[in-house]
């Protein structure tokens, strides 16, 4: 895919696109009547394969009649397939089974290349942080000198905020819920067909088992298990527009204690290094919060046994949060491989900043001591916790 609206986009690869989207809708397809014909419900004839000519295009453009992508699709394999699978494909599936659980397999997908991405990030952090533990360096707050910090401290702050962001995958990726719930919520098709209640749960059960999701109750109008995931990925945003912001403000030619290995030029000024990876990440991390935001505001207004318009809003909102989630991740990886810190500019600017010491004199004064001969107060210890949880994560990750 490319969008010049979004540089980078083609670094997500095929991740939520229509394609991805259309295949998943067809593998839920697939796993529902393969479980049917498994049950002994539909005959083993039934069982179909894909057709190779679905079209994109055609199917986004018959989805306008009915509002949603899954009835185009169904009707065109019914056209393209012969009896017995023509009348038996989607028997007991409503639209929103079809496109909730294919969204979920999307996004598992996207989850796993996050998950990739954020391990090379948390291993180059941590031996940014370890290398300059002792790296003096001016820390700032309000924008102005406040004390003497090192470069190390910086980086485990940046490795905190990320591991902070990164827990949540495993749990999200181990849970991804399926959505099997026929037309309402109380798969009353299902129990039809299958002939009782026990029997459909079953087969419930099994189909999600197929898709390698989990089997859990309908969540037609009960949106949390998006929401999780959009909130996921807007917090690891947040962790990489933290880290942008540093770099990018700690890159100003005035301040120079940090460099992107390989920054952007201007059409313009030859002389200039753009920190351009660490201003398309920001650009990410602007724009994550509101896309979580309008997941939240469709659960929200979710109403009845199916929203009319939530439900709607969420998909074009996930996908693009997803997509730009996953260039961020690449856009911060390709920093971290590169980003060079110059230490000779860290010590000159906080020796610049002229005596920063009253702080430390009035606590001393306090106690009646001399003061210490560094005023960097735990650092070294944080630096050592950041770098425990950052090796315990490593060592759990998938």
């Amino acid at each position: 895919m490319t969008d010049l609206f979004w540089p980078g986009d083609h670094l997500a690869g095929d991740a939520m696109s229509d394609t991805a989207f259309l295949a998943a809708m067809i593998a839920v397809e697939q796993a529902w009547l393969g479980g049917l014909v498994a049950a002994g419900i539909a005959p083993a004839a039934a069982a179909f394969t894909v057709p190779v000519d679905v079209d994109v295009e055609q199917i986004a453009h018959a989805a306008d009649a009915d509002g949603n992508p899954a009835s185009p699709l169904v009707a065109l394999l019914r056209e393209r397939t012969p009896e017995p699978t023509s009348r038996w494909l989607h028997r007991g599936l409503t639209s929103q089974d079809v496109v909730d659980t294919a969204l979920m397999l999307c996004l598992r997908d996207v989850l796993a290349r996050l998950t990739e991405e954020v391990a090379r990030q948390i291993q180059d952090l941590a031996a940014l942080a370890e290398t300059h533990r002792r790296t003096p360096m001016l820390a700032r707050t309000l924008t102005q000198a406040a004390l003497p910090s090192t470069v190390g401290a910086k980086v485990a702050a940046w490795l905190n905020g990320l591991l902070d962001a990164a827990v949540p995958l495993a749990s999200l990726r181990a849970g991804l819920p399926a959505q099997l719930g026929g037309a309402v919520g109380t798969l009353a098709a299902v129990v039809e067909l299958v002939g009782s209640v026990d029997g459909a749960l079953d087969l419930t059960d099994r189909v999600a088992g197929r898709l390698g999701l989990a089997a859990v109750p309908p969540w037609h109008t009960t949106r949390a298990p998006l929401t999780r995931i959009g909130d996921a990925l807007a917090g690891l945003c947040d962790a990489w527009g933290h880290l942008a912001a540093d770099v990018a403000t700690g890159s100003r030619t005035e301040i120079g204690e940090f460099a992107e290995g390989s920054g952007g030029g201007s059409s313009t000024m030859p002389h200039k290094n753009n920190p351009v990876r660490s201003v398309l990440i920001r650009r990410a991390a602007l724009t994550a919060g509101p896309l979580a935001g309008t997941l939240h505001t469709a659960a929200a207004v979710s109403v009845d046994e199916r929203a009319d318009g939530g439900w709607h809003a969420e998909w074009a909102t996930i996908a693009t949060l997803a997509r730009r989630t996953v260039v961020a991740a690449v856009h911060t990886t390709e920093l971290l491989a590169g980003l060079r810190v110059n230490p000779d500019r860290a010590a000159a600017n906080l020796a610049a900043a002229g005596d920063l010491g009253a702080e430390q004199r009035t606590m001393a004064k306090l106690t009646e001591r001399q003061p210490n001969s560094t005023y960097e107060g735990v650092t070294d210890r944080l630096v050592d916790a950041t770098l425990n949880r950052a090796a315990d994560y490593l060592k759990d990750a998938p």
